[in-house]
């Protein structure tokens, strides 16, 4: 968008007697994103600008097209009318952002280099110590509201623990920013994320399910119950996720009559013993162990469930797949997928953690001590 106002292809426009402010024409701004090799072709152009449009970040000037037109037509960004809609989640990664870029543009800066158990960490800080700045660069009135911004900055992944093991305190415990703010991302890369929606959607985790057999004739799945009774489901490939969801490359390459069966849920009665919350797993002297668990999915996931919520735990592992092989085992806690903190999550997100991220899973659980 900056560089859009730079180049002054967003300007005040004159169409049919009217004036329209900060507008962009669709066809200009292909031919923009071709010529900066910020996409290959048109076709790609169009794609991340639709991508654009469905994040409610562009639209078109008088809201009369739900899609990006190649063609003279009139679009603006959000935020340059005011539209773009602020909720919760985009509020804190902006002030994240807003954090950053004042830390790292001042004079002996707290984000420093430092090392914790012979490993160094970039940009790092101690959490009194970023307490202590924010109080005096005025973004808080005190320290307990202090420790709720930064809790929030944790729990969107803007911020870490560096070794994953804390959420954010008022003490002397490394922290680091996790996201880079002033790294240039590339337009392309929206088209590298998958959409978490059908998976919420869906009423399984997708990745929990297993092929029966390698026959590529063969259209069901394994789902491993707490009985240890074995029950088929419809089949859900991870390349497929939306087939539940309306999409038409459905997996199935039986003719377009063909009717879903019902599909079963997978182990809808916890397998916990009783309900366990995050300050009983985090206290200290807990009777609990951290274990990191490296899984490389195969052509049709990774073999588990997660099911709950604050915190998430393994309802049921295939015995026969890559979880089980590297070593993961039902009633587990999940703590971190890939990095990300994700006590305070429910299933569902830690779902789209999983599935949006790369075939090898790096996870930490946390498992009872015998």
């Amino acid at each position: 968008r900056l560089r859009l106002h730079d180049g002054k292809l967003i300007k005040d426009r004159r169409y049919h007697l009217r004036t329209y402010p900060n507008c962009f024409v669709a066809k200009e701004l292909t031919d923009w994103l071709i010529e900066r090799k910020e996409a290959p072709d048109r076709e790609t152009a169009i794609r991340l600008m639709q991508k654009l449009m469905d994040h409610y970040i562009i639209h078109h000037v008088c809201d009369e097209h739900s899609d990006y037109k190649d063609a003279k037509l009139l679009y603006r960004f959000r935020k340059d009318d005011g539209t773009f809609p602020l909720s919760k989640d985009v509020k804190v990664f902006m002030r994240g952002q807003s954090l950053y870029e004042k830390l790292v543009s001042v004079e002996e800066s707290i984000l420093k280099v430092r090392e914790e158990n012979s490993v160094k960490y970039q940009r790092t800080f101690l959490g009194s110590e970023m307490i202590d700045w924010l109080i005096q660069e005025g973004e808080v009135e005190n320290r307990q509201e202090a420790v709720e911004l930064g809790r929030a900055l944790l729990e969107h992944g803007i911020i870490q623990h560096v070794s994953n093991r804390h959420h954010f305190f008022d003490s002397d415990i490394l922290y680091q920013f996790w996201i880079n703010f002033r790294r240039r991302r590339r337009l392309t890369e929206l088209l590298n994320e998958n959409s978490s929606r059908a998976l919420s959607e869906s009423p399984d985790s997708p990745f929990c399910l297993r092929k029966l057999n390698p026959d590529p004739g063969n259209t069901s799945f394994l789902s491993v119950q707490t009985n240890k009774e074995i029950k088929i489901v419809s089949a859900v490939r991870r390349s497929s996720i939306t087939s539940l969801s309306g999409n038409s490359n459905a997996y199935f390459s039986a003719p377009p009559t063909l009717v879903f069966p019902p599909v079963a849920e997978c182990n809808p009665k916890s397998v916990l013993k009783r309900p366990v919350t995050n300050e009983e797993l985090l206290s200290p002297g807990a009777p609990y162990v951290k274990k990191t668990l490296t899984i490389v999915g195969d052509a049709v996931g990774w073999g588990f469930v997660v099911r709950g919520g604050r915190p998430c735990h393994i309802q049921a592992v295939d015995p026969g797949g890559p979880a089980a092989a590297a070593g993961m085992k039902v009633c587990q806690f999940v703590f971190s997928v890939n990095g990300v903190y994700v006590l305070h999550l429910d299933y569902q997100t830690i779902s789209s953690l999983i599935m949006t991220g790369p075939r090898t899973l790096v996870m930490e659980v946390m498992e009872a001590i015998e």
